[in-house]
């Protein structure tokens, strides 16, 4: 009998009902079990950075059982992930069970005749009975980029923390080379949008009748245009938006002028556009999609993710690769051809250029392992939510749309004149085939179904004339979705990492969600300042990259790990030398119209691991505190008239309550609920 070492319960199970369990026992290590200590740095710097991994607290009883495992059964199967994590795992349950011979930074392995690796990517039978006739060695290069990024981030940690508690004297802040850069680049965000100059300008729409009821916008007078295109350079890039000349001064008698004019339809220009359907999910991508079609935090999706996969409902999650397997573009083939008909199907399978330099890792992107099966077919798997359905739903119609024609779309920009010069413009769209919109979009394709009847030199008869205020808008906060492009585009961090670290953000009380967006707080904005500045090359974006870089060359062997440390270590180490001698320290405090009840002083705002608190201006004379209620605006009780604060549960759990509470127990799960007479028991 063979033992078969994979990560987690589910993905045994789904490997016990494919393989025969008189020839294969499946284990599950229930994640990481090997791994640096928390309580020390763990590094030997004199001996090139030698990790001294231990066996995680709690974790020893199944390294106990993994041992004896190992003694009844001669042949060993590693099939942990195909990531780096993954093959992390496998080498730690290789090396506890003595097949590794460590020369540190290079390993051998000992019999390699018992033990194996199989890499897949998709928990199927086919999949895996392919696996087994092929398997393969452990991927050093992949271990020992794990073990550098691992080693990378415990440095920043471990000794920049540090620096962090004597300069601020909390002693659960942390650094992070990813997490710092990544609460940067809201910090920034947040000092760009206070110093935007927000300006007032108008805009002018016309309602116009013949055959038809068109709306069109004034765009110019005698050639010359209203609106103009404004670019301002921003940390992450460039920003441009959009003003006219139109403003309080002018906007009447522009529409004084309007009304006694004539108008007719100067110019109809057709285009026909070819729209192609996008790629098909990476994890950075399905990540954003499930946030802007249902609101999942990444952390959520990654959690669902993980459970389609276990289950052998989807391929691989963590992913950077646009390919797709020829197994499934053919298959898919057929699917469109039964069940949406020929004309929607390609001759040919379509193919995605992978733009992201890690894609090597993993060789193909999300999609369901067997495309005939539809979200109706789920209804056996028990353990799955309606989350699960929607992602499922969501990664299946992506990858059959990728397969699926093109759609061709008609533009029809009708432009209506009248006779003192003045220009209005405005368009429809006709959808002449809607190939691949037909999964993806078919609201857009039942919006824009009818043909327009228009002609020009039509004349046309003004109805009425309205005026929009309008005001520049600063670039947008950032939300899980918009950080995570930001992150993915400038090459900073890698799939897996994307989830914990947005996360992490949060939990030390660095950003707060102002709805679905980030917002800096006092303590994050005061730690990203002090060690961008502290720190310029380390927490410099392309710094970041350019590590990243460097691990990627590790995992494709092309550089040694200990380049990599050196190259890092050396400079950081003499920078943070030079930081822990000079005396600054840093106070972050926020004001609130409140006094102290028991000795009449100001309240302020302080941090803690737990979050905000209230607590007195005069301590340690007084030490009066109290909790901080994160008020959520234009909200009332339905019950008492009181406030409505942002609380949690014990669980974490985000719920809007009354801020009267205990007097008043009014509470909601979500924020359009609120107003409801519903009280949550």
């Amino acid at each position: 009998m063979a033992l078969i070492i994979v990560e987690s319960p589910t993905k045994a199970r789904t490997f016990n009902r494919i393989l025969d369990s008189k020839k294969h026992f499946v284990y599950a290590t229930m994640g990481h079990f090997r791994d640096l200590p928390k309580s020390k740095i763990s590094i030997d710097f004199k001996n090139e950075f030698k990790p001294k991994y231990s066996i995680i607290k709690g974790k020893q009883k199944i390294v106990k059982q993994l041992k004896e495992l190992g003694t009844k059964n001669k042949e060993i199967i590693l099939a942990t992930d195909l990531d780096r994590e993954g093959e992390s795992i496998a080498y730690h349950a290789a090396y506890v069970l003595g097949f590794i011979n460590e020369k540190w930074p290079n390993f051998s392995i000992k019999n390699k005749k018992n033990l194996k690796r199989i890499i897949f990517h998709e928990i199927t039978a086919k999949a895996l009975k392919n696996a087994l006739k092929k398997p393969e060695e452990l991927r050093s290069d992949l271990i020992k980029a794990q073990q550098a990024r691992r080693i990378l981030d415990r440095v920043v940690g471990y000794e920049l923390s540090p620096l962090l508690w004597k300069k601020m004297g909390k002693n659960w802040l942390s650094a992070g080379r990813v997490q710092t850069v990544a609460l940067r680049l809201i910090v920034e965000r947040e000092k760009e949008i206070k110093k935007f100059k927000k300006e007032f300008y108008y805009q002018i729409y016309g309602d116009f009748k013949n055959k038809h009821e068109i709306k069109g916008k004034l765009i110019e007078k005698d050639g010359k245009k209203y609106e103009t295109i404004f670019k301002v350079n921003l940390f992450d890039g460039e920003y441009s938006y959009t003003k006219t000349s139109i403003d309080k001064k002018n906007v009447n008698l522009i529409k004084k002028d309007l009304k006694t004019d004539k108008y007719h339809v100067f110019k109809i220009k057709e285009t026909i556009n070819t729209k192609y359907p996008p790629p098909p999910h990476t994890t950075s991508l399905l990540q954003q999609d499930a946030f802007y079609r249902y609101g999942f935090t990444s952390k959520m999706t990654m959690r669902l993710a993980q459970n389609l996969y276990e289950n052998g409902l989807i391929t691989y999650h963590r992913t950077d690769s646009f390919n797709l397997s020829s197994y499934f573009v053919f298959s898919a083939k057929d699917y469109i051809a039964e069940n949406y008909g020929k004309k929607y199907a390609l001759d040919k399978p379509r193919g995605f250029k992978t733009r992201s330099k890690s894609a090597q890792e993993a060789h193909e992107a999300i999609r369901p392992t067997k495309i005939d099966r539809g979200i109706e077919k789920l209804k056996n798997y028990k353990k799955l939510t309606i989350n699960h359905r929607r992602l499922y739903q969501l990664i299946f119609n992506r990858a059959l749309a990728t397969q699926m024609k093109e759609a061709k779309v008609k533009q029809i920009k009708v432009f209506i004149k009248g006779e003192k010069g003045y220009l209005f413009e405005t368009d429809f769209y006709h959808v002449i085939f809607d190939g691949f919109l037909k999964v993806l979009n078919p609201k857009y394709v039942e919006n824009n179904s009818k043909k327009i009847d228009i002609k020009e030199k039509e004349k046309l008869v003004l109805k009425t004339i309205n005026d929009e205020e309008c005001e520049t808008k600063p670039p947008l906060r950032y939300n899980e979705a918009s950080l995570i492009k930001s992150l993915e585009a400038k090459g900073i961090g890698r799939p897996s990492t994307y989830a914990p670290i947005i996360s992490l953000i949060q939990i030390k009380y660095y950003v707060e969600k102002e709805y679905r967006y980030f917002l800096p707080t006092n303590l994050g904005v005061a730690i990203s300042d002090y060690l961008s500045k502290a720190f310029p090359k380390l927490f410099n974006v392309g710094f970041t990259a350019e590590m990243e870089d460097g691990l990627d060359n590790i995992a494709d062997g092309g550089k040694e790990l200990t380049e990599l440390l050196n190259t890092f270590y050396n400079p950081f180490k003499k920078e943070l030398d030079i930081k822990k001698k000079d005396k600054e320290l840093i106070n972050v405090q926020e004001d609130v119209k409140e006094i102290c009840p028991k000795c009449k002083g100001s309240m302020i705002v302080r941090f803690s691991k737990f979050g905000k608190f209230l607590a007195c201006s005069n301590y340690p004379k007084c030490k009066f505190t109290k909790s901080f209620l994160y008020l959520v605006k234009d909200k009332k009780c339905p019950e008492c008239g009181g406030d409505i604060a942002v609380r949690f549960t014990k669980t974490k759990k985000k719920f809007y309550g009354c801020s009267n509470y205990p007097k008043c127990k009014y509470s909601a799960w979500k924020l359009s609920d609120v107003g409801k007479k519903t009280t949550k028991k």
